[in-house]
């Protein structure tokens, strides 16, 4: 998510930021919140297929029902055959909804879903939705719809570098963003993770595909994940998307608009996935007409920061997710934890956490982006600030590859030309206890943005992730050693005969590397 500095890096530079500052006197602001009376999730029912289908996992005491999608095209099939199926209603909640085939589909379908009498809740961070306002709007037109934008842009909502202005100018405010990913159907079945609703996070964009995760959950850990979305529903730092996006045409145009930007030509419908997943289970259209899913019991916890956190305010007495994600390795961990983020930087507080566990015995492997492939490179330069340090506490580093994914056949074959990159955010204590979401392992997780995230016990799901990503192979990765010296590192190649050795970041010349440390010397590490 740094890519909110990484794209307002002049931000530094406080001559523009004077100069922006004046521009500013004529925008218009924020209109003050509403207090409209607040919404809460609708509860599973009998009276719905899909709650019909999981009356098992809600009468299983304390323990709810898992199972993991770590395949893109199964978990976007998921999401559409949720949506389809759909009959009381659904609650999105994304911190990227793409302006791509993948995103406009999905806006399509709960257009169709809201048509049929479904009630549809869309909850958007705002900051990715530049030139969406009139897709959002033609949804929210529909009776059975509703769109709400997080912590919003006031000005310049046409484009991104016209937002500029808004976060030059207010800063303190738009630096917060809602992080979180969450999908709810019939108040059933939830699907919680890393990925955004975007080309890239289903295997379907040309330049770079993301490697992510998500949890298919039924039972109670969706009631609480439910509670968890409404309190962001009905939040101060939440607006309905008419308050903000002014309508530059009537209505009937706006839908004729969506009607033409979301066709089967701009967003077609992704080819079905094979008949079963990595794991020999059929899809989940399958399982669902034949009334049973195939499921892990398993004690699991929805967790969210309060959405306050965009305001700089945290309730008395409680944990953020980083917090609390960290308390729960400190308190838990008996043996190894096995950390998986795309953007990695441990800072002070997170190296003495390593040294502590380290020498209470316990294994430590971290698996994280490659400089050459992150899309958040500047992530990378701090991350590397730390890679020596960590090493030499007996740390295992991992830092995934294109060029080392693509030795496996299959997944050539997924990726095509496309970059392959790491998106997923997992940890994995003992074997045993398993915590996903949206958070990253940086600052910016931990201090700016609101985060989601679930912890599960059970044995048999963390297993099942260690085949899923042969994570016990270490494959598709470079292994991080210390050189000789014991003061610099290199580059071991996995997954083929020869495994070189590198003593230069893989694929990234000397300019690049150049080039990022002098940026990083414009953006703390805190705002990473």
């Amino acid at each position: 998510m740094t890519s909110v500095l990484v794209r307002f890096l002049l931000l530094r530079l406080r001559c523009a930021a004077i100069a922006l500052a004046a521009l500013a006197a004529g925008c218009a602001s924020l209109p003050p919140p509403e207090a409209p009376a607040p919404e809460a999730a609708m509860p599973a029912s009998s009276a719905t297929e899909l709650g019909r289908v999981t009356a098992s996992a809600r009468g299983a005491g304390a323990l709810s029902a898992v199972r993991p999608l770590p395949q893109a095209n199964f978990a976007l099939d998921a999401r559409l055959e949720l949506i389809r199926r759909a009959q009381a209603s659904l609650d999105v909640q994304t911190y990227q909804l793409g302006n791509d085939k993948t995103g406009r589909l999905i806006l399509r379908e709960l257009r169709d879903a809201a048509r049929r009498g479904v009630r549809v809740r869309l909850l958007l961070d705002d900051f990715y939705t530049a030139g969406l306002d009139p897709l959002l709007l033609a949804l929210a037109a529909e009776p059975k719809a509703q769109v709400r934008l997080f912590n919003p842009f006031a000005n310049g909502r046409e484009h991104m570098t016209t937002r500029w202005l808004d976060f030059f100018t207010d800063f303190r405010r738009l630096n917060h963003r809602m992080h979180n990913k969450l999908f709810i159907a019939d108040g059933a079945l939830a699907i919680a993770g890393g990925r955004n609703l975007a080309d890239e996070y289903f295997l379907r964009s040309e330049l770079a595909n993301f490697i992510d995760f998500e949890l298919l959950m039924a039972g109670p850990v969706v009631a609480e994940s439910a509670r968890a979305f409404d309190s962001y529903w009905n939040s101060d730092v939440v607006y309905p998307v008419q308050r903000v996006a002014g309508a530059a045409q009537p209505t009937d145009r706006l839908i004729a608009a969506f009607d033409a930007a979301t066709s089967e030509r701009d967003a077609p419908r992704p080819p079905a996935p094979p008949d079963t997943d990595v794991f020999g289970e059929p899809r989940l259209a399958v399982q669902l007409a034949r009334g049973e899913l195939h499921w892990i019991r398993a004690e699991a916890h929805a967790m969210a920061d309060s959405p306050n956190k965009a305001l700089g305010i945290r309730p008395p007495g409680t944990q953020t997710l980083a917090q609390n994600f960290y308390a729960t390795l400190a308190s838990t961990a008996k043996s190894q934890v096995l950390v998986v983020s795309p953007y990695f930087i441990p800072g002070d507080e997170g190296m003495a956490r390593i040294r502590a566990a380290r020498a209470r015995g316990i294994k430590i492997t971290v698996v994280t982006n490659s400089l050459a492939d992150s899309d958040e490179p500047l992530v990378n330069v701090n991350y590397n600030r730390y890679r020596v340090a960590m090493l030499k506490e007996g740390v295992e580093l991992l830092e995934v590859s294109t060029r080392q994914l693509k030795r496996n056949p299959q997944l050539r074959r997924l990726l095509r030309q496309a970059r392959g990159r790491l998106h997923a955010k997992l940890a994995l204590i003992d074997r045993e206890w398993v915590l996903l979401g949206s958070m990253n392992l940086d600052p910016r997780s931990e201090r700016l943005n609101t985060e989601f995230g679930v912890r599960v016990q059970s044995f048999e799901l963390a297993h099942a992730l260690l085949f899923a990503y042969s994570l016990d192979a270490a494959e598709g990765v470079y292994r991080v050693v210390l050189k000789p010296d014991g003061e610099n590192v290199q580059w071991v190649g996995t997954g083929d005969e020869v495994n070189e050795v590198l003593d230069d970041e893989p694929e990234s010349s000397l300019l690049t590397r150049l080039q990022l440390l002098l940026f990083s010397w414009f953006v703390p590490t805190d705002q990473l």
